[in-house]
């Protein structure tokens, strides 16, 4: 027998039982595959010699060639406008950063600086009631405190002391007619004694000297000028010896028991704040110490230089540790609080008029998409509409996404099918 083709025929039986395995194998996937692609839809067909002429529809070029396929890109045809996609390799050496939005409670702080001022309703300016001339000047110094009722001042006036001599002709001539048989006639009396004491009353005529005056009949010359309320003297309108009207200003008088504090808030921390906040207040007059007031109002303006709004708050000072002109720390916890969906705002691409963020759409694809912002508080901005809880939004890196996604946008819409050969309403097609 021939020995060489003893040696070769288990070699061909081998050979074609490993062919047959391999046919076996492929036969299955065949008709997997071709359905695969048939489930694939061109977007267009691109000129196999030059990728910037195609057709909506299969053809050949002028050499006779097919135009190529080309599908949407990760074999979706519906992918978004400036769709971003890149390998994980380029997302970590770009230092590609995400963060989930949250439906949460948004609150917010304003800080500004404030300014301590006079509490306006509980300021008291002295004027006398009639005129004359300054004969003692008690109190003589601005800064000073005053009790209320404590003794200012001491006037002279003539008109005063024509009143006091009216008085008492008045309790005079009740004392004569008093025991008059006649009704009007002590009914006259009395009414006259009642007016003249009236008109000392009106003219600011202390209580204990119109008491002396009706027991002793003694006039006064001089008019004792009382505190009415108790505070620090702001201003000094007058010295000794000097003539006096009423529309003198004899002295400015600040109760410091409460003070305001104005403090200027932006704009877009208008809406956060409401009468009734709580404030705290730092001082650097006053260390370690925290003050707590509340928002008493708004002004309903805006400061033309600076573009902001003035607030007045309100402090206790009964310890008279604020001072009237000093500066503050102010923070107001502004009590309003919205429920939103929040995402960080970095993650925030603002141009003009329009704000978009990047949404994870699979693992290294990036749909950008135009959002609607609401209210910003700290580092969170509320979305309003454009995103939904628990989409991811990329926070760092983000430009350099959205100059890829433009740069993509652009160069579809030139390679789009839309050139000279694109098929027309109305032109013939040729094989």
């Amino acid at each position: 027998m021939n020995k060489p083709l003893l040696i070769a025929a288990p070699l061909l039986i081998a050979a074609g039982l490993g062919g047959g395995y391999w046919l076996a194998r492929q036969q299955p996937d065949e008709p997997r595959a071709v359905s695969r692609a048939a489930d694939k839809k061109p977007l267009y067909y691109r000129s196999p010699m030059n990728p910037t002429v195609t057709s909506p529809t299969p053809k050949k070029d002028a050499m006779g060639m097919d135009y190529v396929p080309v599908y949407a890109e990760g074999d979706t045809a519906d992918s978004a406008a400036g769709q971003v996609t890149i390998d994980a390799a380029t997302e970590q050496n770009i230092g590609v950063r995400t963060a989930a939005a949250r439906r949460e409670t948004l609150s917010h702080i304003v800080r500004a600086v404030g300014r301590v001022a006079y509490d306006e309703e509980q300021l008291v300016r002295l004027h006398p009631k009639t005129e004359g001339w300054i004969e003692v000047l008690r109190i003589d110094k601005t800064g000073e405190w005053v009790d209320k009722n404590e003794d200012l001042l001491s006037i002279y006036s003539p008109q005063l002391v024509a009143s006091q001599q009216e008085y008492i002709l008045a309790l005079n001539n009740l004392k004569v007619l008093e025991k008059s048989p006649i009704e009007d006639i002590r009914r006259g009396a009395e009414e006259l004694v009642k007016s003249s004491r009236e008109r000392l009353k009106l003219l600011d005529v202390p209580a204990h000297q119109l008491h002396d005056l009706t027991q002793t009949h003694t006039i006064k010359k001089s008019l004792h000028i009382h505190t009415p309320a108790e505070g620090i003297v702001i201003n000094i309108g007058a010295r000794e010896g000097q003539y006096v009207t009423p529309a003198t200003e004899l002295y400015l008088i600040a109760d410091l028991s409460t003070v305001w504090v104005y403090a200027d808030i932006y704009e877009y921390e208008l809406p956060w704040v409401k009468v009734g906040d709580s404030v705290e207040m730092r001082l650097a007059g006053v260390p370690g110490r925290i003050f707590k007031g509340h928002l008493a109002f708004i002004y309903p303006y805006a400061e033309p230089k600076t573009r902001s709004i003035k607030v007045r708050l309100v402090f206790d000072n009964r310890e008279l540790l604020l001072k009237p002109d000093m500066f503050a720390e102010v923070t107001i916890h502004a009590g309003k609080k919205i429920e939103a969906v929040t995402i960080p705002s970095e993650a925030v691409i603002r141009s003009g008029a329009q704000s978009q963020v990047f949404v994870v759409r699979a693992p290294g694809k990036f749909e950008p998409r135009r959002v609607t912002l609401g209210l910003a508080s700290l580092d969170k901005v509320a979305v309003l509409e454009g995103l939904e809880a628990g989409e991811r939004v990329v926070t760092s890196a983000q430009f350099l996404l959205d100059s890829e996604s433009k740069l993509r946008e652009a160069t579809n819409k030139m390679t789009e099918p839309n050139r000279s050969d694109k098929a027309q309403p109305g032109d013939l097609q040729h094989d």
